[in-house]
């Protein structure tokens, strides 16, 4: 039974093409062990240029690629080598969203540079062909693709059968993912492994940054819109450019690869979501706007910790920016190297970052993205209450003026944070001080306007001899201790001088006065969200069942040797610091302090040993490490030094200091400390403060304290953040991992010996 006669239908133009006269295809596929009705259904359903572009042979392997497709096996491959490192890749598969902008992904991230290609999908009436786009009509069954590649192999690769094996398994489940409908999480396994082997890459910035030039043709096409674009060939072009028209929703149906020289002359059939052609010329407009800043900026995600949550936040800034009328200057902005190493640093590191990004106004946001590297990170007290005052003064009415307090103090902290995430090179004491500058000058202005509002409504505060009743705020913990980072809440503790009333129309007591000021004050001052700027007074008397405002008097009585503080109440007071109100009040709660927490009265180890013990054993789950409570965390540092300072702070006047960094020292200037071991926690130290930053700097969250699994791409992530294995992902993997185990094994050593056994060194622990 020889081949029937049949028309080839392009479905696209709508032409009909005369029965195909090839004796040699025709004894082709009669030679296949495929139903007739599925070559038929091959032959007719894909596009006319299709047969004339491969011989007999090509298009029977097709076929027969084809037929073998199913829901085990969702894609095929061959791999024909052409030449020395030269590859002909031929992919056939089951048609699916976004799947060209994943294969050319899947082939570059194999070290495959794609010089030529044609691509081509099965057409069908009932539903635009979606080989581009985020979402859309599921696939009618039995559509599918033949894409057909040529492959140069990068300097520096290898593709041996284990390496196209390994394609080959990739490309499968790839597509499954697809077929499951999880675009995304196929998008960014191709796009972690794509900018890993980017990383490795030496491409120069400036070819990544010349022009692309995109050009829309409606007329020669009666279902699609031709994109023409030409511009300099980059690895992982076809990728980037592919991936950002899937990232606006546009649908590729078919694609003709062609380089010539180190130029790309490459043709798209495209349309929209509904399968319809771009018309308007704001769509135009836009797509050429967004596909040409994606497709730069893929290339510098080489300098991403995270390279998925940079492109996605990126898309939706230009979202943004698209949607804005004046959009000419920061388009402008988007285009410079500098800008785009920025957002590729910032875009992939912090989720909360990026929120605050997108909360600035543009006309404020551009100022400070191009500005932040010429202003300092620490521009001190004087400049930050001087800039803050003058804000406020555009303001009137107390709840306009909490408005724009916090909206100055969100900007400041989106200033100093992505400083010290920009330059790794300024110290982390620099970071923290200029935290603790902005807290304490924002503290500073909240206390004034709110006692001036209560003062309008009650009059000012006296105490009983008639003289003004003074307040004072001191901070504790990392506040106390000039010791903020990413995320830090403030900690605080209200002081009055004593008992008496207002001196108003309606006067109040004092007690009632500081309370009300207490209460407006931590309100007063918002937080983004849990542990950015977030008011705790928990670490006051009796916490939270007492007031939030206690006089002089009281306070000493608490915090005494036959006061109700228990021992760690007397080792958290060790932080404590003067820092807005009435600063001779202030500096009598540090005397006390100094007195109470470096007096006489015996200091109960094995109690401080014992809390240290349950706090591993109760508050780091089964399994995990804490970098803070785990053994060898931040607390066996912070601890050791607090419970030398109260041991020997008696004796030594210079021990005396809320910061840890500065007691530190001391123990080793008084030898209280052995070299090593001063060495063993300073590094230590240094180190595990910034651990904890890059884990909280993602979401901005207090509690994001437990390390990722070694293995999983989230610790990778956390390297790269650290700034481990820029060009090797797995080589920076391994390293971080070994120096958490090296500070950690160390410190909770070193701890062991100070105080858990008996120290056997003499004078020098």
């Amino acid at each position: 039974m020889g081949l029937p006669r049949f028309c080839i239908m392009n479905p696209v133009e709508g032409e009909r093409e005369d029965r195909l006269g090839l004796k040699e295809l025709e004894k082709k596929l009669l030679s296949l062990s495929v139903p007739m009705e599925g070559i038929q259904d091959f032959l007719i359903r894909m596009d006319r240029d299709y047969l004339s572009l491969y011989s007999p042979a090509e298009i029977a392997d097709h076929i027969r690629m084809a037929s073998r497709l199913d829901r085990d096996r969702p894609a095929t491959l061959k791999i024909v080598s052409r030449r020395d490192r030269a590859y002909e890749i031929t992919v056939v598969a089951f048609d699916y969203f976004s799947e060209f902008s994943i294969l050319c992904g899947l082939l570059a991230s194999f070290g495959l540079d794609i010089q030529a290609g044609n691509v081509h999908t099965f057409s069908d009436e009932e539903a635009p062909p979606a080989r581009g786009g985020l979402a859309g009509p599921k696939r009618p069954a039995g559509r599918k693709i033949v894409d057909v590649f040529q492959t140069a192999l990068v300097p520096g690769e290898q593709f041996d059968a284990e390496r196209q094996q390994r394609l080959e398994e990739a490309l499968v489940s790839l597509v499954r993912l697809l077929e499951q409908g999880r675009f995304n999480e196929a998008r960014d396994r191709v796009n972690r492994h794509l900018i890993a082997h980017l990383s490795k890459a030496e491409v120069a910035e400036g070819a990544l940054l010349q022009p692309l030039k995109v050009r829309f043709d409606n007329r020669r096409s009666g279902r699609w819109t031709l994109l023409d674009i030409h511009g300099k060939d980059t690895p992982g072009f076809l990728y980037a450019f592919s991936n950002a028209l899937s990232l606006r929703g546009i649908y590729i149906h078919k694609v003709q690869i062609k380089n010539v020289g180190a130029e790309i002359q490459d043709r798209f059939y495209i349309s929209d979501r509904r399968g319809r052609k771009i018309a308007g010329e704001r769509e135009k407009k836009a797509l050429r706007i967004s596909a040409a800043l994606i497709k730069q900026f893929t290339h510098f995600l080489v300098r991403s910790p995270d390279p998925t949550k940079a492109i996605a936040h990126f898309d939706q800034l230009l979202d943004k920016i698209i949607e804005e009328e004046k959009s000419s200057s920061m388009i402008s902005f988007l285009k410079k190297r500098e800008t785009l190493q920025l957002l590729a640093r910032l875009f992939g590191t912090s989720d909360f970052l990026w929120e605050d990004f997108l909360r600035i106004q543009f006309e404020n946001l551009l100022p400070l993205l191009d500005q932040y590297k010429g202003k300092k990170l620490r521009i001190g007290k004087e400049a930050l209450r001087r800039d803050l005052r003058r804000e406020l003064r555009k303001g009137a009415g107390l709840e306009t003026r909490k408005r724009i307090l916090n909206e100055y103090k969100d900007r400041e902290l989106f200033r100093i944070d992505i400083k010290h995430l920009l330059e790794p090179s300024l110290t982390l004491t620099d970071f923290s001080q200029a935290l603790t500058d902005l807290a304490e000058v924002v503290i500073q202005e909240t206390e004034a306007l709110c006692r001036a509002d209560l003062t309008k409504r009650y009059g000012a505060p006296r105490l009983e001899n008639g003289r003004p009743c003074p307040f004072a705020i001191c901070g504790l913990g990392k506040l106390g201790g000039a010791e903020l980072g990413y995320a830090s809440d403030i900690e605080l503790l209200f002081i009055y001088a004593g008992p008496g009333q207002t001196d108003g129309a309606e006067p109040i007591d004092n007690r009632f006065f500081f309370e009300k000021l207490a209460q407006q004050i931590t309100h007063f001052i918002t937080a983004k969200q849990e542990g950015i700027f977030h008011i705790d007074t928990r670490l006051r008397p009796y916490g939270n069942a007492g007031v939030l405002a206690n006089p002089l008097v009281q306070l000493t009585a608490y915090y005494a040797p036959a006061g109700e503080a228990a021992p760690f109440e007397r080792q958290s007071l060790i932080k404590l610091r003067w820092v807005a109100g009435d600063e001779t009040l202030g500096r009598e709660m540090e005397a006390h302090r100094d007195r109470f927490v470096y007096g006489e009265a015996p200091w109960d180890l094995k109690t401080a040993v014992d809390l240290r013990e349950r706090q591993m054993n109760e508050l780091v789950p089964r399994g995990k490490v804490n970098v803070k409570y785990s053994a060898g965390g931040l607390l066996d540092i912070e601890y050791a030094v607090q419970y030398l300072q109260i041991m020997h702070g008696r004796r030594h006047p210079a021990l005396r200091t809320p910061h840890t960094l500065t007691a530190l020292d001391q123990l080793r200037r008084l030898k209280i400390l052995s070299k090593k071991r001063w060495i063993d926690f300073h590094e230590a130290y240094l180190f595990l403060r910034a651990l904890i930053d890059a884990l909280r700097i993602v979401r901005g969250h207090a509690k994001d304290l437990i390390l990722p699994e070694v293995q999983s791409e989230e610790f990778t992530f956390l390297a790269r953040r650290m700034g481990y294995g820029q060009r090797d992902w797995e080589r920076g993997r391994k390293e971080l991992e070994k120096e958490i185990q090296h500070h950690m094994s160390r410190t909770h050593a070193d701890f062991v010996r100070l105080f858990v056994e008996k120290d056997k060194e003499g004078t020098s622990v």
